[in-house]
């Protein structure tokens, strides 16, 4: 008697109805898997873990395909029902023109950015309320004229949804500050004054003290042009050989030219060096010539100035201390006069008479230096809001 054909739907039909199989059934789709396992040339348990891999990667595509289809839908949403006037809310997707045209014209703006690393890379790091204040500027409105791509923005409302143009394309994203060492028990690093590490967040909102990380590079055409002159550096080294004999000859002399040059440097550190040793004991504390010939300066400062004593670690930081209480004096002087002024020109608009004070003759240095110590004080509290005002 001819058995019937097996069932459609897999290997184990009645499990996918949530029926338990008879043993029939068993016995039957265990002679079907030594069958199929034959024909694929593998042994019963390797067919089954194959089986089992393929509706593994046919439920995944099934997932991945509903959540295409629900993103998709997401973006038509905001899109259809938009009204004027109305915040779109943010839903990535990819770069749009209006996006590109916007991110192009807030990079050429002065943003006041700042480095941060992001994924072990440093980019730029801006506040929402200088892209607003730039969207609303006239050099906007300027630009709009040009670039036909650029949304219109009218108030705040419009601002906030151009703005939100850029974390929609994937151009900026909302950041926020975090500490690499947190949770640790080892010494933290020292770290860079203003280079944060920073990570994104789940919330892409566009409030003012909020701040964005460019993932926007722009064109890369630097780039291009960089590799396609290593490129040319690269054939020209390889093809040396055959190079006309005037050409190797220029080469030949340059670099010796740049050898003599290397040598002479070496030569002029050794002898600084030896210069500084036997000052050292002879007109303490040592005499340097170039002091500044390994710092982190020009080429030309490199070279200024053309000797100096030597600095130990309190005279450099007694040197630098002086240096940053002259410039927070002259930050105070100008923020007072700045409030001198402003105040003349509230008694201008009020009627009040301004009446100018005579400049006083100067006095003995003894005489003007205030040694009180609450004065200093007060000087150092007030230079530094200065400072933090500056700073933001």
């Amino acid at each position: 008697m001819a058995q019937p054909p097996p069932p459609q739907g897999g290997p184990f039909p009645a499990m996918q109805n949530g029926q338990q199989p008879s043993p029939e059934q068993i016995r039957q789709m265990q002679v079907q898997l030594a069958a199929e396992a034959q024909k694929a040339g593998m042994t019963v348990p390797q067919y089954v873990e194959r089986l089992k891999a393929q509706a593994m990667q046919q439920h995944q595509m099934r997932q991945q395909m509903a959540q295409q289809q629900q993103q998709q839908g997401q973006q038509q949403q905001p899109q259809q029902g938009a009204q004027p006037g109305q915040q779109v809310p943010i839903q990535p997707g990819p770069p749009k023109p209006e996006a590109i045209a916007v991110a192009k014209f807030l990079q050429g703006q002065n943003l006041k950015s700042r480095t941060c690393i992001f994924q072990e890379k440093r980019k730029d790091m801006f506040k929402v309320k200088r892209a607003i204040r730039a969207l609303h500027a006239e050099a906007y409105q300027k630009a709009r004229k040009k670039n036909p791509l650029l949304p219109e923005v009218k108030d705040r409302v419009t601002a906030e949804n151009t703005f939100k143009l850029l974390p929609l394309s994937l151009l900026a994203l909302r950041v926020s500050k975090i500490d690499e060492h947190e949770g640790h028990n080892h010494a933290k690093k020292k770290r860079v004054k203003g280079l944060w590490t920073v990570k994104i967040e789940q919330q892409q909102e566009a409030n003012d003290e909020f701040h964005y990380v460019w993932l926007y590079e722009g064109a890369q055409w630097k780039n291009k042009l960089y590799a396609g002159g290593a490129l040319v550096l690269i054939l020209a080294v390889v093809f040396f050989p055959v190079w006309p004999y005037h050409l190797r000859l220029g080469v030949w002399y340059l670099s010796m030219a740049m050898l003599g040059l290397l040598g002479l440097f070496f030569t002029m550190a050794i002898f600084r060096l030896i210069l500084f040793l036997i000052t050292m004991f002879t007109n303490p504390p040592g005499l340097w010539l170039y002091p500044n010939l390994f710092e982190d300066v020009g080429f030309l400062d490199s070279f200024k100035p053309l000797w100096a004593w030597h600095e130990d670690e309190k005279a450099i930081k007694k040197r630098k201390k002086e240096e940053r209480l002259r410039k927070k004096e002259k930050r105070g002087a100008k923020t007072n006069g700045k409030a001198v002024g402003e105040a003349e020109k509230e008694k201008v608009l009020n009627g009040e008479p301004v009446v100018s004070e005579p400049v006083a003759a100067s006095a003995p240095a003894t005489e003007s230096a205030p040694t009180n110590g609450t004065a200093v004080a007060q000087q150092r509290d007030m230079s530094a809001r200065v400072e933090e005002v500056e700073d933001e």
